[in-house]
């Protein structure tokens, strides 16, 4: 693919919110690779799902020969986003941050080419700036560029203060800064796009005025939408928390299950989204209907879980899989039991007199000692439900000896 090819492949697939001039953008993408980049506070010491969609836009960017840029918040983690949220963010140490720095740069080794190329990736920090800014120069020469009349309007202020939520004047300076991180890259490198969250695009629109009003360069802005699952729940979180990319934190065995447990509404969305395939391919597997779908499913979760852990380890999941599940499921001694779903794990479990009472189930679940398809129960109240079948049975285990086949009947 040419540098050109970004932003019909980033449409085509599902990336692109909002944009500022697309003619502008076209433009410059004929001229050669274009430096791009998405900024992560490092508020933990690893990314998860949610931050997915930002990565793979980055991978796409290098894909289509253009140049990715990953900018840590060194600086700003300092201040903390208060887009969208309730409450400050808790402030960090100096040591915490670069842990967390080192943590998420290994995220992004995976996903990555970097380098000295034209269109290796590189990793900055806006630390390298911010931490220098002289606040009173900072506020003559930047501050007088921003109404605070348009900034009380941005969604992510309005919403605080319409709650009558304190917004700290620290919080309030976060889109100072980061529009001047916009400004400080392209003067510095030559960054002429910046990506991000729609939640981001009144902070990043800043950005690219301040580079008009301040060099006159050119600026381009593109977001992407907030990802959710088909039911509406928010990406990356489940029952069991947060799917972290971090096999020290979920293992590639869990991470492919998670992909694997997609609802059947998101699997073409998700291909195209999280996964390298042509999108012919991916057209062809989003087609697919009844027991079949769980075919486009397996795809997704290896090609998934191959672009972060490799492909060795995807598909020894998916075999893992297989015999744990799958084999499982044809063996005739294993026991089965018909329910009208969705049915409570703890219904079933005693039902089933896998368990001599309700309360056993509940004791084992808090235990970990009970999984639904392979994955832990931690809630209780969890239920089987029609989507957690997967060939026509769900699995529940306790331990790695009991076994039951969930039907729904």
């Amino acid at each position: 693919m040419s540098t050109t090819d970004f932003l019909h492949e980033a449409k085509s697939r599902g990336f692109i919110h909002q944009s500022t001039d697309e003619a502008a953008l076209t433009a410059r993408l004929k001229q050669g690779p274009l430096p791009g980049y998405i900024g992560f506070d490092a508020t933990a010491d690893s990314l998860h799902v949610g931050s997915l969609v930002q990565i793979m836009l980055l991978r796409l960017l290098q894909r289509t020969g253009n140049k990715p840029v990953v900018l840590m918040g060194g600086g700003t983690t300092k201040v903390g986003d208060p887009s969208f949220r309730d409450e400050a963010r808790p402030l960090l140490d100096e040591a915490r941050i670069e842990a967390n720095k080192a943590g998420i740069r290994k995220v992004f080794d995976s996903f990555l080419q970097f380098g000295d190329g034209p269109t290796d990736a590189v990793m900055l920090d806006n630390a390298e700036w911010l931490d220098a800014l002289l606040y009173i120069p900072f506020l003559r020469d930047i501050g007088k560029h921003f109404s605070v009349n348009r900034m009380l309007t941005m969604e992510s202020v309005k919403q605080r203060l319409d709650r009558e939520q304190n917004l700290s004047f620290l919080e309030f300076n976060y889109m100072l800064l980061q529009a001047y991180d916009f400004l400080e890259l392209s003067r510095r490198h030559g960054v002429a796009l910046q990506m991000g969250g729609s939640d981001q695009w009144g902070n990043i629109v800043m950005g690219a005025d301040l580079i008009r009003r301040v060099t006159g360069a050119e600026a381009h802005v593109v977001t992407t939408p907030l990802i959710t699952t088909a039911s509406g729940a928010k990406m990356g979180k489940t029952a069991q928390g947060a799917v972290w990319l971090d096999a020290a934190k979920v293992a590639p065995y869990d991470y492919w299950q998670f992909w694997r447990n997609a609802e059947d509404a998101d699997v073409g969305r998700f291909l195209a989204l999280f996964t390298d395939l042509p999108m012919a391919e991916v057209a062809r597997l989003a087609a697919l209907s009844g027991a079949e779908v769980n075919d486009a499913k397996k795809v997704l979760a290896t090609e998934a879980t191959a672009l972060l852990h490799g492909r060795d380890a995807a598909v020894a999941a998916a075999e893992t899989a297989r015999r744990t599940f799958e084999e499982g499921v044809t063996a005739e001694t294993l026991p089965t039991h018909l329910a009208a779903l969705p049915a409570g794990v703890v219904d079933l479990l005693a039902a089933a007199k896998l368990v001599a009472s309700k309360g056993e189930a509940r004791r084992l679940i808090a235990q970990n000692g009970v999984r639904l398809n392979d994955v832990a129960v931690t809630d209780p109240a969890a239920q089987v439900t029609p989507g957690d079948l997967r060939d026509g049975a769900a699995k529940l285990s306790l331990g790695k000896k009991k076994h039951l086949l969930v039907r729904a009947g």
